[in-house]
């Protein structure tokens, strides 16, 4: 029997966002068992070709939902949000991309459509909002605080670090507690549809587009040089610096390598590239965030320095480092040397136990 006692309480009216994967399916086993009936909500939001039809696995999300739904006795509702995802995300997307920004769609998603869109025209019914993000939440006096999963290689809370208090009140993450492979054996016992589905990868709107295929579409090719940055020397030429990331190793075309991007003119439209496996200048220690807010409240109250935890990308790795205020910054010293340091990611920002997720900024 799965403990569910971190699942009471909750209220009578609960929706379920789910997707189709095993996390989200468990996460509504979790509920049922621990004696809800929740309602399920299955957002469209992936992009179509030319004849309408979605590029994701909406078909197949669909089957497993559907019989999700049957077997518990539960109301399903499918929502369309693909034209707030276009106008909210997608733009989003593209406007980074050709500022030369590596945007991070993924997060935007959770704070704007998941748990904005979806909130103010349906989650506003519910009292509750569960999802099978890896992810918890921790009481701290009166306040509610995002916290780390107990699978620190699956743990989600970066991708939750734009996520303002009031949508975070609202959230519950009933797999938080589980690892993985927990995760899996419930769905197996259960005998879930879902229990051996690979999880998804890389972008959420994308489905089967190549992101470089859509970033194609609608900004076109911009034929251009790319220079060694030591040197000055022209090494070779690129399709448009909108395809290439800071830190970026493959995919350059170069030979004699390996290359990484260093650093992008978008006026002049250069790449800059360094040689070796291990090029200083793909590493730094300084991160300026702009915009920067905390999900709960600032647990430190005034200061000059505090040592943290953080991370500029969903990876199940911590760095540390030194926060401060610059001005309207928040900086960022990192301990050791960070590599691929990209204006338009977010730096999200925990405590020194890695276990409180307090706010996030946008890198510049």
């Amino acid at each position: 029997m799965v403990e569910t006692s971190n699942l009471q309480g909750l209220g009578k009216h609960i929706a379920v966002l789910v997707s189709g994967g095993v996390d989200s399916s468990v996460a509504v086993h979790l509920l049922v068992e621990a004696g809800y009936t929740p309602t399920l909500f299955y957002i469209k939001i992936g992009m179509e070709d030319e004849k309408g039809n979605l590029l994701c696995s909406t078909e197949e999300d669909l089957e497993i939902i559907t019989h999700l739904a049957r077997h518990y006795h539960l109301p399903l509702e499918i929502v369309n949000l693909q034209e707030d995802y276009w106008e909210k995300v997608v733009s989003y997307t593209i406007e980074a991309v050709k500022r030369g920004l590596t945007p991070n769609p993924d997060i935007m998603c959770n704070k704007l459509i998941k748990f904005g869109c979806f909130e103010e025209k349906w989650g506003k019914d519910f009292d509750i909002t569960a999802t099978g993000h890896y992810a918890t939440t921790t009481r701290v006096g009166d306040k509610i605080f995002l916290s780390t999963a107990k699978d620190t290689v699956k743990d989600q809370t970066y991708f939750l670090g734009q996520i303002n208090y009031f949508q975070l009140s609202k959230l519950v993450f009933p797999i938080g507690d589980l690892l993985k492979s927990e995760v899996r054996q419930i769905a197996t016992r259960a005998r879930l549809p879902s229990a051996s589905r690979k999880d998804s990868q890389g972008i959420c709107f994308l489905g089967k587009i190549h992101y470089n295929d859509f970033i194609k579409r609608y900004l076109g090719e911009k034929p251009g040089k790319i220079v060694e940055w030591e040197t000055g020397k022209i090494v070779g030429t690129h399709r448009g610096y909108w395809f290439h990331t800071i830190g970026q190793r493959r995919g350059l075309g170069l030979s004699g390598g390996p290359w990484f991007v260093i650093a992008k003119n978008i006026e002049e439209n250069i790449l800059y590239v360094s040689n070796g496996y291990d090029p200083e200048l793909q590493y730094g220690t300084l991160i300026n965030m702009t915009g920067f807010q905390y999900i709960s409240e600032n647990i430190w109250g005034d200061f000059e320095t505090r040592e943290i935890s953080f991370k500029i990308r969903h990876t199940p790795d911590f760095a540390e480092g030194v926060l401060s205020r610059v001005g309207d910054l928040f900086r960022i010293v990192s301990r050791e040397k960070i590599q691929g340091i990209a204006a338009g990611q977010f730096g999200v920002v925990y405590d020194k136990a890695r276990c409180l997720c307090v706010g996030s900024g946008e890198i510049v």
